[in-house]
């Protein structure tokens, strides 16, 4: 019997002879190209029962599974309710047709002026840096993104860049993909240096999982063109378990605050992961520890695929109440809703 208990991937020594100990390369690229993409090989690295097996294929044929070696160190062996496993694991659910989950929850192609470019806010434009994540989330609400159509060429994205240095009302500019740090470090410093270069644009946004799921992203390159830019520099990352931050994910954070940037995270609430006051506490305590500050708590953008993740509103308002009890008021993230056509995230 697996029980929630068991160790962070780890097996008594008679059932580890067959599997070669993690060996995580220096260079965040060799990482990234080296994150699991089969689910025959999650499954057996996390020592999953066949059961699982039919699940992780049909749901990869939809959204392929990929996972990096540094996250995948943090998962519990042997525990198919992992919460971190829980978030990357394909499920039979995912091909279900449930109604009201859609390939475009929010509307962004609606709000799409130029490649790579999506302006649904006044005063700030969301810039596609990259289509590539380090990691797939089963629940990400871009599942379905047309990525092929929002890769821009450095020509293309002139033609974008345009677009904010002639509308003046326009202050922040946010990274976003995919996964902005999936991008190389000079195609970012260009992007960047042409940021910085309109005059009435003042914060720089990056919206990023890479610093949690491989760390080592956050390097002396990366570091560089970000601790240069004369815009202020905000980061939200993305963390929705306590697990996810290990002594690795600190130290990154704890470079970034060196460098000028302020951190903030975002998490989804999602059913088995993070539905739970516990859960949620020990998330912001975390955090904080880790010098970044609690900012939203999202309930599940309906996009198809990702139905078995939701907490209905009712449930997810009486978390927040009990959580409310447990922590203090700048450790309680805002619980919010993306709803097309809104001016801005919906509290509730």
């Amino acid at each position: 019997m697996i029980t929630r208990s068991s160790a962070l991937l780890q097996r008594p020594e008679s059932l580890n002879a067959d599997v070669k100990p993690l060996s995580l390369p220096s260079a965040w690229q060799t990482q990234l190209s080296r994150a699991v993409r089969d689910p025959r090989e999650l499954c057996r690295r996390l020592g999953l029962e066949d059961s699982w097996l039919p699940g992780a294929e049909a749901g990869h044929a939809l959204f392929e599974v990929r996972v990096p070696e540094a996250f995948l160190a943090r998962m519990r062996y042997g525990d198919p309710h992992d919460p971190l496993l829980r978030q990357v694991l394909p499920l039979i659910a995912e091909g279900e047709n449930v109604p009201g989950y859609v390939t475009d929850p929010l509307e962004e192609a609606e709000h799409t002026p130029g490649p790579g470019m999506i302006h649904k806010y006044a005063g700030r434009v969301l810039l596609i840096a990259s289509p590539a994540c380090a990691v797939n989330c089963r629940y990400c609400f871009r599942r379905h993104f047309p990525y092929g159509d929002n890769s821009p060429s450095r020509a293309q994205w002139e033609r974008s860049l345009d677009t904010l240095r002639q509308d003046a009302s326009i202050h922040e500019a946010i990274l976003s993909g995919g996964d902005p740090l999936a991008a190389s470090d000079r195609q970012l410093a260009w992007l960047v240096e042409r940021l910085e270069a309109i005059p009435h644009l003042k914060r720089l946004r990056l919206h990023t999982r890479l610093p949690v799921v491989i760390p080592d992203r956050v390097d002396d390159a990366m570091l560089g063109w970000l601790g240069a830019t004369r815009l202020q520099k905000v980061m939200v990352l993305h963390i929705n378990h306590a697990q996810e931050i290990d002594d690795a994910v600190v130290a990154a954070c704890a470079r970034l605050k060196q460098a000028g940037v302020t951190l903030l995270n975002q998490s989804v609430l999602l059913r088995g992961v993070n539905d739970s006051v516990a859960a949620l506490a020990q998330l912001s305590e975390r955090l904080f520890d880790a010098g970044v500050l609690p900012y939203y708590l999202h309930v599940l953008d309906p996009v198809a695929g990702a139905a078995h993740f939701d907490v209905p509103d009712e449930e997810a308002r009486e978390l927040v109440a009990g959580l409310r009890e447990e922590l203090p008021g700048f450790l309680l993230p805002r619980l919010v809703r993306e709803i097309p056509g809104e001016a801005s995230k919906t509290p509730l």
